[in-house]
């Protein structure tokens, strides 16, 4: 019997007729991939979802019911289902550090009001409204101003108005740890706003924040899942390496769930390139926020939806020009020069650019890494559609052979066994991989394919003869960045 059945017995002698399915030529084409984003962030008491455990989230009044409404993690996904509704969104809430700190900040007023007007109060970008009546006094700001902000459960702080000071309102983190130090506060963000004359206020901003959670324990919920795309709130070295540590593993060729790291920021120019070039990691990008009022865990989950969203269409295609939605540009005046964003690509943070809209958009997407394992500038994997590019084609390549070749037997090239037997020999990989490579090709993820096949090696390993050895060079496609021209003119 030459042809190799999968189910069907060889000693069957009961007539009649059996006929089993092989679906391993069914597909055609480069395989699929679906792509997963995972959040993580930090949830309250009220959120009902255990910490540590991933869920699958589809909307921002599921978040709010998952992980508290005002909390982290709901702020994350109002603002990724906002962005993109229909990439598969999953989370890993963690609680609040034991020895955790929350952020406080406050605002006063002076005066009294000579006109009526309104107060408005942007926290973490989001406004606040107060109503302001001539004649009133500062406490009576205050006053009004607390109401309102706890009036809206959404807010990612509480308001009170201080025992001590009547005019002064304190305002507290919902949680706990350093992130609640880089919530924006500011006043009269649009044009046209302005407080009522006679009114002043001088803000305090949010700080003394200490203790984020350890990310070992969203890591211990990672599991065998696949996440493509990972939003990190906490930017701290510690839980940075941790996460670092677990990427590198998914990267190898023995786990083979390779995935990025998406996170972002706040600081001045010099504090963002000193950050970024603090950090030398192929599997994560960094957004900074500069001056926006948008805060940075808000920045990394829309770019990171942006992102995902476009990788997972064709990873090798630019991110330039992509508008992140609900991300507030800083004021014409605090945004960073051509010259400065320039230097921060080369120290490892991505950059975004202001349209004439006041959209912000994506300028480069880069990774962190810079510098090879000897210190020497190393540009390899400066774009962060390199290792996405690099996963996919691994994937592909996985689900083609595995597809092709499921229980086959390996021969050397020459043997003459019958047609039907499920043997396959260096040769007939060697052909499925170039066929493999034109179908990239198309897909415009390669190219020079008459280069690949002089330099691909396909051979039988000589010491396990179960095993076949592959040297593959593709030649990636690259982004459309730069367009340098010089005129040369004529008077």
């Amino acid at each position: 019997m030459a042809i190799s059945f999968n189910s069907i017995p060889s000693s069957l002698r009961v007539p009649l007729v059996y006929i089993e399915f092989d679906n391993s030529r069914a597909n055609t084409g480069p395989a699929g991939l679906n792509y997963k984003l995972l959040v993580l962030g930090q949830k309250l008491v009220a959120g009902t979802q255990a910490a540590g455990v991933p869920v699958r989230v589809t909307s921002a009044d599921q978040a709010g019911e998952l992980f508290g409404r005002g909390s982290q993690l709901h702020a994350m996904f109002v603002a990724i289902k906002a962005a993109d509704r229909f990439l598969e969104t999953w989370a890993i809430a963690l609680a609040d550090d034991a020895a955790g700190v929350a952020a406080a900040g406050s605002i006063t007023f002076a005066g009294l009001a000579t006109e009526s007007g309104v107060v408005n109060l942007y926290i973490g970008g989001t406004r606040v409204r107060a109503g302001v009546g001539s004649g009133d006094a500062g406490a009576d700001v205050a006053t009004t101003l607390a109401a309102a902000i706890n009036a809206n459960t959404d807010l990612p702080v509480t308001a009170a108005v201080d025992g001590v000071t009547a005019e002064k309102v304190n305002l507290t983190c919902r949680w706990k740890g350093a992130t609640g130090n880089d919530l924006d506060l500011r006043l009269n963000y649009y044009a046209g706003e302005k407080l009522p004359s006679g009114v002043t206020a001088t803000i305090t901003a949010m700080s003394a924040g200490a203790a984020n959670p350890d990310v070992a324990g969203a890591i211990a919920g990672f599991g065998d899942e696949w996440w493509n795309a990972i939003v990190m709130p906490w930017n701290d070295t510690a839980n940075l390496d941790a996460l670092k540590a677990e990427m590198l593993n998914r990267w190898g060729p023995t786990v083979q769930r390779e995935g990025l790291v998406w996170f972002s920021f706040r600081g001045t120019h010099g504090e963002t390139g000193t950050f970024g070039s603090g950090r030398n990691d192929h599997l994560a990008t960094i957004m900074p926020v500069g001056k926006s009022p948008t805060s940075p865990w808000i920045m990394a989950a829309v770019n990171a939806v942006i992102g995902i969203g476009s990788i997972a269409r064709d990873p090798a295609r630019p991110l330039q020009t992509l508008v992140l939605p609900g991300v507030l540009p800083p004021a014409p005046g605090d945004r960073w020069t051509l010259e400065e964003r320039n230097l921060l690509l080369y120290d490892g943070a991505s950059t975004y650019f202001v349209d004439a809209g006041g959209q912000v958009c994506i300028e480069r997407q880069v990774t962190t890494y810079q510098k090879n394992a000897y210190g020497v500038d190393d540009p390899s994997y400066l774009d962060v559609t390199t290792p996405y590019t690099l996963g996919y084609l691994r994937y592909a390549t996985k689900a083609r052979i595995t597809q092709k070749f499921p229980r086959h037997k390996l021969a050397d090239d020459g043997t003459k066994f019958g047609p039907g037997q499920a043997i396959v020999t260096p040769s007939v990989i060697r052909a499925e991989l170039l066929a493999l490579f034109r179908e990239l090709e198309e897909l415009g993820l390669v190219e020079n394919f008459d280069q690949y096949a002089e330099d691909l090696v396909v051979e039988r390993d000589a010491t396990d003869r179960n095993r076949v050895n592959v040297l593959g060079n593709p030649d990636l496609v690259n982004g459309f960045v730069i367009f340098a021209k010089q005129i040369q003119f004529i008077l």
